[in-house]
């Protein structure tokens, strides 16, 4: 007879989580997973097969976690300005764990493993689509100028945000990280 589990698995995957975003992926052995998570090596392979699956199911909670945050910030009603300044001021705010695992899983491991390029593809077009479809709302209501190009600007706004995410990790001045978001709206007009 199978023994039953002495865990939840959903607080495992926020906990490994947590531990891939403060550590990276390469940096995190499946003996500190194994200890973090309070697992005996068994118990983590019987659950989640290796450490690559556990890893990517941690980046999807991750992705799920943030895409509701990021969706519910840009799709405030507020003038697009305000909005867009807020929530990449909320990117550079001192936190236990700075930056974006997303983005550090992208210059961790770049387009070297599949699966995760494809996640993280995948969660920075939703971001650069969120950021788009604000502008859209923007320029429809009068706020933003008519012929500004809302996609290509996305892509400017996403990319500062990459930037900022980055530097906010490596723990860069707040003051600075804050005046490189308002020169960057300074693009909206």
């Amino acid at each position: 007879m199978a023994r039953s589990r002495q865990f939840d698995e959903g607080e495992v995957v926020a906990r490994a989580t947590e531990l891939f975003h403060r550590r990276g992926y390469h940096a995190t052995s499946t003996r500190d997973l194994g200890e973090a998570l309070a697992l005996n090596p068994s118990s983590l392979y019987r659950t989640f097969g290796d450490k690559h699956a556990l890893f990517l199911r941690a980046l999807d909670h991750y992705q799920a976690s943030e895409s509701a945050r990021c969706t519910a910030a840009l799709e405030d009603d507020r003038p697009v300005r305000l909005v867009l300044r807020e929530w990449l001021y909320s990117m550079v705010e001192p936190t236990d764990l700075p930056g974006c695992l997303v983005i550090h899983t992208a210059t961790e491991l770049g387009t070297d493993d599949p699966e995760t390029s494809r996640r993280v593809d995948a969660a920075f077009q939703g971001t650069t689509a969120a950021i788009a479809a604000l502008l859209r709302r923007g320029i429809a209501a009068g706020e933003l100028a008519a012929d500004l190009d809302a996609e290509a600007t996305a892509d400017l706004l996403f990319t500062t945000l990459a930037g900022l995410r980055v530097r906010h990790r490596a723990g860069h001045d707040l003051q600075r990280l804050r005046a490189a978001v308002d020169q960057a709206l300074r693009v909206l007009g």
